[in-house]
């Protein structure tokens, strides 16, 4: 049987709250076994962008990513974010280790094109992305690696990546050599049935169940674009997908999502 691996995705409303999060890095570190996280940045580095006299810009949640902004933001996540998050885990006890994709040649994108909208400097990642002997080596010396939501594409340029897909990417690479849950971490106890209730959890979804959920509304906006990863990411052989509050990860109430 293969061995557990845990990848966490964490929300930016958690990284903006420092006590909110220093609390989940405590709770992180009761989870046992390999564990990676994955982070974006939070407000942080649009609050950074406006303090310079630059005005974010954002598509459907994507940021539009100029070469003046790839640069704040690689400071934001690469840096401050990142550094914060490895200094809370050795903290609360545990062995991390801060990462972007550029570390080890650890996860390499490439520049979304040109369609629509011009993105800038973002990157998607294709299949072959992650560098799986370099993160099976980190896990097996018991290091946590602590991602960040900044690639490379192999010839120089940083790129900035949407963290839930650098989360889903590296659950599906690592599928093969563990059996591993994806655990998408922010500030609702899970999926809920009733947006205005938040103990209207539905503790499990299969994917006919989404399907129908979807086609209902009762699954809607956000929400779609982060389950449909999550059902690929099972598709794709990852064993579980967690829908669950960063502060309670330790806790039953949650959504686990099933291919069936």
């Amino acid at each position: 049987m293969s061995e557990g691996l845990k990848i966490f995705k964490i929300g930016g409303g958690i990284i903006d709250d420092d006590v909110q999060l220093q609390r989940f890095l405590r709770e992180l570190a009761q989870v046992p076994g390999r564990k990676i996280l994955v982070h974006g940045g939070g407000k942080g580095a649009s609050q950074m962008l406006r303090d310079l006299g630059q005005e974010p810009q954002m598509v459907q949640g994507r940021r539009i990513t100029d070469a003046a902004t790839l640069d704040i933001v690689t400071m934001f996540y690469a840096g401050k974010t990142n550094k914060q998050l490895v200094a809370g885990l050795q903290a609360a006890g545990v062995n991390a280790l801060g990462l972007s994709g550029t570390d080890g040649n650890a996860i390499r994108a490439v520049r979304r094109p040109v369609r629509d909208i011009d993105y800038g400097f973002v990157g998607d990642l294709p299949a072959d992305a992650v560098n799986v002997p370099l993160l099976r080596h980190l896990l097996e010396t018991g290091l946590l690696p602590v991602f960040c939501a900044i690639t490379h594409d192999g010839a120089g340029q940083l790129l900035n990546t949407n963290a839930d897909t650098i989360a889903s990417v590296l659950a599906c690479a690592l599928a093969p050599h563990y059996a591993v849950e994806l655990h998408y971490c922010f500030e609702k106890d899970g999926v809920l049935r009733d947006v205005d209730d938040d103990a209207s959890v539905i503790p499990q979804i299969t994917a006919a169940e989404y399907q129908q959920l979807k086609a209902a509304g009762i699954i809607a906006a956000g929400m779609v674009p982060k389950l449909d990863n999550a059902f690929a990411a099972l598709e794709a052989g990852v064993e579980r997908v967690v829908i669950e509050h960063a502060l309670r990860i330790n806790e039953p109430v949650k959504t686990v999502l099933c291919a069936s």
